[in-house]
């Protein structure tokens, strides 16, 4: 019997952006299984949880017409989540920062990860699932190599602005470019502006998801307190395009200033 092919690409369009799976691994009718149900996770993930469909459960509850005992069981889990997550934050994250339910800020790197964890509960130990730059790796891009994930430079479309490199990782990125100013500051309301990108590189993508929205609220605080969280890093890149991160900051091209260890 013919041993299975290795390596499996797919591309996706979900919950308004592109998502990626990159499995390197034999591909199994598990593994196969596996990624259509991915897939099919991603979109009822979609279905629940966006906030521009106006039939979503999230939806429906920001206006009342439903409650969250009456809404898939994902909507709790998500709430409750977005609440530890403003605790750990100190209000820096925060699910109603705009005055109306919404919790995109953790919905999308919580995605990524459960569809990771459906690829590896199948067999898949070498994957990379990418949904609109918060990424989760797991295992090695190649036999005794990790993987190399390039972060864009939000002042130079176009162009990366350094390589992180990690087996095992997550990175989350939130800033300006996708999607314009779109992550508001908890404490006005408005549109946060002092830095053009952050990213969070940690264990965990629903949390590196978490910090990097609380980081690119907070400018340059960020510097100071998501460093301090025990097994996460951060990057930040200024308005004027310029590039800080921690010494633990795992990028391999020295393109980045880092704090002293």
């Amino acid at each position: 019997m013919p041993e299975p092919a290795r390596g499996l690409r797919h591309v996706e369009h979900a919950m308004g952006t592109v998502f990626s799976f990159d499995i390197r691994d034999p591909v199994t009718p598990a593994v196969h299984a596996a990624l259509h149900g991915a897939v099919a996770w991603l979109h009822h993930v979609d279905a629940v949880f966006s906030t521009y469909r106006p039939d979503s459960a999230v939806s429906r509850l920001a206006r009342g017409e439903t409650t969250v005992e009456r809404c898939p069981a994902e909507v709790g889990e998500v709430l409750r989540l977005c609440a530890e997550a403003e605790r750990r934050t100190q209000g820096w994250f925060s699910a109603t920062a705009g005055g109306v339910l919404d919790p995109s800020g953790l919905v999308k790197g919580w995605a990524v990860e459960r569809a990771s964890e459906v690829l590896y509960a199948a067999g898949a130990r070498n994957t990379c699932v990418n949904g609109g730059g918060d990424i989760r790796l797991r295992g090695e891009g190649a036999p005794g190599t990790p993987w190399r994930i390039g972060i864009a430079d939000p002042a130079r479309p176009g162009r990366l602005l350094t390589v992180v490199a990690g087996r095992d990782l997550a990175v989350a990125t939130s800033g300006t470019a996708e999607r314009g100013c779109h992550i508001l500051d908890p404490r006005t309301g408005r549109p946060a502006r002092g830095l053009l990108s952050a990213t969070v590189t940690g264990p965990s993508l629903t949390w590196a998801d978490v910090y990097a929205t609380a980081a690119f609220a907070m400018g340059d605080l960020a510097r100071d307190r998501i460093a301090r969280l025990e097994g996460y890093d951060v990057m930040t890149v200024s308005p004027a395009g310029e590039a800080w991160a921690n010494a633990g900051f795992p990028c391999i091209a020295d393109t980045v200033r880092t704090q002293g260890a």
